[in-house]
């Protein structure tokens, strides 16, 4: 309903007028039919900037709580969110990637493109990190391409905490799309998920020069909280 308004009137224009994103490869992104674009995941920001390069309407994944809020932040959260092309998980009382891979799959069958961050978080040093299968699944139960993506700069434009990007040199660099042919029908195969989620990876990986990391990202997130956590007291008894 408002992802034509806020893309070609009331967003769009003036953050390209502002920020002039540059690009590479869109001509690598299919013209129609359904397709994921694999990216990097640095900033809140990368969710903006990637459909504002591309001709095509991007679809997104979010929480189905972002979009039954009351009163009007309620409202202006639901119309935020649909004009940026998220779409509503209902989890349904099963499990949250359960349920994401069930919309996620309707959206791609539906002949639409999906945006997908494999990392399943932003990056929280600028590197690049393991991906989650769900990626290789949804691409290879709905015979589609996955298009690797990479956003540069965007984690300086706008790091975490910061609520609005600073005026920085942006990027989106696309890649030639990854035929998932010899993968059709082992959607329930650990190692062939595994083995095309490493590779979407490695494309990821050389599009935006970051340095991968092979482990969890979210993980990764929890030690960094635990540490800080238990470092506090120590620099609290400390203080003068």
């Amino acid at each position: 309903m408002y992802y034509g308004l806020f893309k070609h009137v009331l967003i769009g224009p003036p953050v390209k007028t502002y920020y002039r994103p540059w690009s590479e490869g869109t001509e690598n992104v299919p013209a129609t039919g359904g397709g994921i674009l694999a990216s990097n995941h640095l900033s809140f920001s990368d969710s903006i900037f990637l459909p504002l390069v591309l001709k095509r309407k991007v679809l997104f994944l979010g929480k189905a709580e972002y979009f039954t809020g009351k009163g009007v932040k309620g409202w202006a959260t639901k119309a935020f969110m649909e004009g940026s092309g998220v779409i509503p998980v209902h989890r349904g009382g099963g499990r949250a990637s359960e349920a994401a891979l069930r919309t996620g799959l309707e959206t791609l069958q539906a002949g639409e493109l999906l945006g997908i961050y494999p990392e399943g978080t932003r990056s929280p040093d600028g590197r690049l990190y393991r991906g989650k299968t769900g990626v290789a699944r949804m691409a290879i139960e709905a015979a589609v391409p996955i298009v690797p993506v990479a956003m540069i700069d965007t984690h300086i434009a706008q790091p975490i905490g910061q609520r609005v990007p600073s005026r920085h040199p942006i990027g989106v660099r696309i890649g030639e799309p990854l035929q998932i042919a010899a993968y059709a029908g082992r959607q329930d195969d650990r190692e062939a998920l595994r083995e095309l989620t490493d590779t979407v990876m490695q494309a990821i990986a050389a599009l935006s020069g970051q340095e991968y990391v092979d482990r969890d990202a979210a993980q990764y997130k929890h030690q960094l909280e635990r540490e800080a956590k238990a470092a506090r007291p120590e620099a609290d008894s400390s203080a003068p």
